[in-house]
């Protein structure tokens, strides 16, 4: 509920009913996933009342270059909240672009919404249109596609094309399913090819097309639809992931038996490291490294 009403994010509320701030019908909540009645339930977050839910909102915002992609800036500098004079619900960007980068931002004040979208396991892809310095070979987008290591680790593949005939800088076209920071600019620094501009002209389903600088519009409800579909399907994916890998540890975990008579002294079981996990996780010893090793008793 806190994070549909647009107050935070569903992580963010989580943080903040762990430190007691929330209460409900006057007692101060401390566990999470309680369900609460928005038209029963009285629900405070640090001390005001939580109004229902209003309906959710989505935009699409082209940022100019020299905006900042959050709602303030103790800075000073010029944010995006600048330039949705008119909107009357409270949103937030699902995501950012840096200080020099334009484009698409989407914003809404659908904090579920936006969580997921931005949560690794959607890989929702991003598209941009960059202006970069000198002339890609062929074998550096080949490595631009197959991914970069950076500082954190290895991008995950990229899609490149370059966009017409390039004699002194080149025009590119990149599609990421990631959003670390500064990514494309980092990917094309490390291949020796600096970021003179970068454009944001697709996120998911919803493109800028002929938006102008510094212009909103909503969301018109196919796009809505088109967002929530995709959704649904990295949901409906993700599920079938979950249960293949569950089959999968099943049948490692059977044993065969040729007989109904044999030695237990002798039996040796394959089993899963216990610090392995289906995911992969980064940092695990030899073992996990192993699909499986063999202990004798």
């Amino acid at each position: 509920m806190i994070a549909q009403a647009g107050v935070a994010s569903r992580r963010k509320a989580e943080v903040m009913i762990a430190q007691g701030r929330v209460s409900v019908n006057g007692r101060t909540l401390r566990e999470l996933g309680v369900r609460v009645d928005p038209q029963r339930d009285h629900v405070k977050v640090d001390g005001r009342h939580l109004k229902p839910s209003p309906p959710p909102v989505y935009l699409i915002l082209h940022k100019p270059k020299g905006y900042v992609s959050s709602l303030n800036d103790p800075a000073g500098r010029p944010t995006i909240s600048d330039l949705l004079a008119g909107v009357r619900l409270r949103v937030f960007p699902v995501g950012r672009l840096d200080f020099e980068s334009e484009g698409l931002i989407l914003l809404t004040n659908h904090g579920e919404m936006a969580e997921r979208l931005l949560h690794p396991r959607y890989h929702v892809p991003k598209t941009y249109l960059t202006k970069v310095k000198g002339v890609l070979s062929r074998e550096k987008i080949a490595v631009l596609e197959h991914g970069i290591s950076l500082e954190e680790g290895q991008t995950k593949p990229a899609t490149v094309k370059k966009m017409g005939i390039a004699t002194e800088n080149s025009w590119l076209e990149i599609r990421i399913s990631e959003g670390r920071k500064h990514q494309i600019r980092r990917m094309l620094e490390a291949v020796g090819h600096p970021v003179l501009k970068l454009k944001r002209v697709r996120f998911g389903p919803l493109a800028l097309g002929g938006l102008p600088p510094g212009r909103y519009r909503y969301l018109t409800d196919a796009e809505a639809n088109a967002l929530r579909s995709v959704m649904r399907s990295r949901d409906e994916s993700t599920k079938n992931g979950q249960r293949a890998r569950s089959k999968g540890k099943g049948a490692r975990g059977r044993i065969p038996v040729s007989s109904s008579r044999f030695r237990v002294s002798n039996l040796s079981l394959s089993v899963l490291s216990p610090q392995s996990s289906v995911l992969g996780t980064p940092g695990l010893s030899p073992l996990a490294s192993c699909p499986a090793w063999r202990r004798k008793p």
